[in-house]
């Protein structure tokens, strides 16, 4: 069956990227796989600096977004699988988006000079992905 991989971070940019992979994944009869990158814990703890919540809490707070993302979206019978793991966002995206059909991200969408750049994390994706990707950008774009 096709898999389309989806990368969420909360953002509304994010959201567009999760309503247009639902609305493809219904069209091809893919499966979604929808992914948010934890932010590593790699700073011990040290006295007066507040330690970060534990990794399960994390991806618990992970999977919360992800279900967020998807509030109002008329998912269907299109099967959705939800991925909260620890990494680089590009680096976990990349990794996911092996063996997939389609790796879709969200763009900011800034107008003018500012347009033609995409976000760290996009570039990153659309240069090392191992399969075609798709940025979702503004409708006014």
């Amino acid at each position: 069956m096709p898999r389309i991989v989806v990368g969420v971070d909360g953002s509304e940019h994010a959201g567009r990227a999760v309503r247009w992979a639902v609305e493809e994944a219904r069209l091809r009869g893919a499966e979604l796989e929808l992914i948010h990158a934890v932010p590593e814990r790699d700073m011990p703890g040290y006295p007066g600096v507040p330690t970060p919540p534990p990794l399960e809490d994390l991806r618990a707070a992970g999977i919360e977004l992800i279900d967020e993302s998807l509030e109002g979206v008329r998912t269907g019978q299109v099967g959705i699988e939800r991925t909260a793991e620890s990494g680089s966002p590009a680096r976990r995206l990349c990794k996911a988006a092996e063996g997939a059909d389609l790796l879709v991200v969200g763009a900011r969408g800034y107008g003018g000079f500012r347009g033609l750049l995409l976000g760290s994390v996009t570039q990153q994706v659309v240069a090392h992905a191992p399969c075609p990707v798709v940025v979702v950008v503004p409708e006014d774009r």
